[in-house]
């Protein structure tokens, strides 16, 4: 386990998503709807 938390992190320059990827989580962003009663939270996806 040490030896894990002593390597360098690898840079990662390429994290580019897919547009496709971009365009899920837009959509799903889009649709999805937060109520809040006294203290609860709900969360509900209106499709």
């Amino acid at each position: 386990m040490a030896k894990l938390y002593s390597e360098c992190p690898q840079k990662k320059d390429n994290l580019n998503p897919k547009e496709e990827t971009i365009s899920f989580l837009l959509n799903y962003s889009k649709a999805l709807s937060v109520i809040h009663y006294n203290n609860l939270k709900f969360e509900a996806l209106q499709n």
